[in-house]
């Protein structure tokens, strides 16, 4: 383990990939591998998109990565598909559309399926942040498919959140969810040659207006850019505007806030994990017995759910 934590850190691609498969295991080995990469990371500036689909996320990314590479920075993305990345769908298509990138010894792509985890966010999505973050890439992108609660999860998983709409998407700005809206560090109006971009963008400005920011962000002014992957229009200036957020979040101490409810975060969804291992299997006998007191009323779920935690802590 120790030879493969110091080729990640030496950036070793395979190093890298194994590293992730280990992550998102759940074997024992899988915990090991993050227990020992853990300590390497904490460095990078992650960044969460998010919106609905059609929104032009996955080309935004693509034409994001590039931009950065041009300014020398490596770059890591972790898309989070619903369905599993080794079957097809929508991510393993933006996979393919982002080749040239997998080219670039710069940039590190990986696609990870939820697997059922609760609220849409892979279970291991963090944990690939880590290995890209330890291996030293100075940006990772996390790419939500845009359906669900993970549009909103996502504002517990990364740095700076970016919140994509485009013109022409029914209702415009009415398709995002008022939770999304709050969650926003930026907002990006992408495929701003449309013709009907600049209404999306009064709308947004509107919104915004209403003071639809659902956290403090200690000064922050949550901006509306326009993009346009296809003319290349804004993609600089959103850099820009990325990078600044994070000093922002540095100089403000922002940042520290959000490292710390990114731990609690993960904290609690490993002590579900953990939970749900044990219930499918050693402790599925207690499981069964407390459900059928449960359906008998002998027992009210909160009574049963103390006696679980009661044989947990006796465990």
């Amino acid at each position: 383990m120790k030879q493969l934590v110091a080729d990640v850190v030496a950036g070793n691609r395979r190093a890298i990939a194994r590293m992730m498969s280990l992550a998102e295991s759940t074997h024992p080995s899988g915990r090991a591998a993050l227990s020992a990469i853990y300590p390497h990371a904490g460095r990078a500036h992650v960044i969460g998109l998010t919106g609905v689909p059609g929104s032009g996320k996955s080309t935004l990314v693509q034409s994001l990565a590039v931009a950065f590479r041009s300014r020398s920075m490596r770059v890591g993305i972790v898309c989070v598909d619903p369905s599993s990345p080794f079957t097809g769908g929508a991510i393993m298509g933006d996979r393919i559309r982002m080749g040239q990138l997998a080219m670039d010894d710069g940039v590190f792509i990986r696609s990870l399926a939820t697997r059922g985890a609760l609220g849409g966010l892979a279970r291991a999505c963090l944990d690939t942040v880590d290995v890209l973050d330890a291996a030293g890439f100075d940006l990772v992108m996390i790419e939500t498919v845009g359906v669900g609660q993970d549009e909103v999860d996502i504002a517990g998983a990364a740095h700076s959140i970016v919140v994509v709409s485009a013109p022409g998407l029914g209702d415009g700005v009415q398709a995002i969810k008022a939770g999304v809206l709050e969650i926003a560090d930026i907002h990006v109006v992408s495929k701003c040659d449309k013709a009907d971009a600049q209404q999306t963008i009064t709308d947004l400005n509107a919104m915004m207006g209403l003071g639809l920011q659902g956290r403090d962000r200690m000064g922050w002014k949550v901006p509306v850019l326009a993009t346009s992957a296809e003319t290349g229009e804004g993609i600089a200036e959103l850099c820009d505007v990325v990078l600044t957020h994070g000093d922002h979040l540095k100089s403000s101490g922002e940042l520290k806030v959000r490292q710390r409810n990114i731990a609690e975060m993960r904290i609690l969804k490993a002590a579900q994990d953990r939970l749900r291992e044990i219930m499918e299997g050693d402790g599925r006998a207690k499981m069964e017995s407390l459900l059928a007191q449960t359906l008998d009323r002998s027992l009210d779920p909160n009574q049963a759910a103390e006696q679980l935690i009661q044989g947990l802590r006796v465990g």
